[in-house]
């Protein structure tokens, strides 16, 4: 078995940076490595061409990043309800593994960030879940073992984990958003093991 969990994400304002970190801890505390990676930003134009590494957040993902992945946690700002152009663009690029079947049987979880309570998250999660059943993953959601889930006011669905970061993006994660995320990672790791 790998020994890590992906935690792939973009992240244009940092919001869904803090909460990749969170399912980051959760997938630590439970014994594996979390390989933190983001996707470079797109050119509505044409194909934009980034350095290999970011000037600062975590080192862009490879698709041998993802090949090699023990369980994936995908993350991205809710855009019209959809995941944002960056991250699809890079899932885009999967083909080579979908034909193989190299993420069959892998768990797989999602998470999100919205401007406002309603930003649509749900479907933003939902969405995101597409390419992974494509690919053959086991989703996983956060099961309402999770306390948080009941006493939330701001983000955390049993879909994924999820940050309401405001219009500003200048929210910090609440502690029922914190914990749903690392609930979210520690499940991941957990169903690694018992998937592997």
């Amino acid at each position: 078995m790998a020994d890590y969990i992906l935690i792939l994400y973009y992240s244009r304002t940092g919001s869904l940076a803090n909460l990749a970190r969170q399912v980051a801890r959760g997938v630590e505390g439970a014994g594996l490595e979390a390989r933190l990676r983001s996707v470079a930003p797109i050119s509505a134009n044409h194909e934009a061409v980034a350095p290999a590494i970011p000037d600062s957040g975590a080192p862009y993902a490879t698709q041998q990043d993802l090949a090699g992945c023990a369980g994936l946690a995908l993350g991205s700002p809710t855009r019209f309800g959809n995941m944002a152009a960056p991250l699809k663009y890079f899932l885009d690029q999967s083909s080579d593994l979908w034909m193989s079947g190299a993420l069959v049987g892998r768990p797989a979880g999602v998470f999100t960030s919205t401007g406002s309570l309603h930003g649509g998250q749900e479907s933003t999660l939902l969405s995101m879940m597409l390419p992974l059943l494509h690919h053959g993953m086991v989703l996983a959601g956060v099961p309402y073992t999770e306390p948080a889930l009941m006493r939330t006011r701001a983000g955390g669905t049993p879909y994924g984990a999820s940050h309401v970061a405001g219009a500003d993006s200048d929210a910090t994660l609440s502690d029922d958003e914190s914990a749903i995320a690392r609930t979210l990672g520690r499940r991941l790791a957990e169903l690694a093991r018992k998937l592997a």
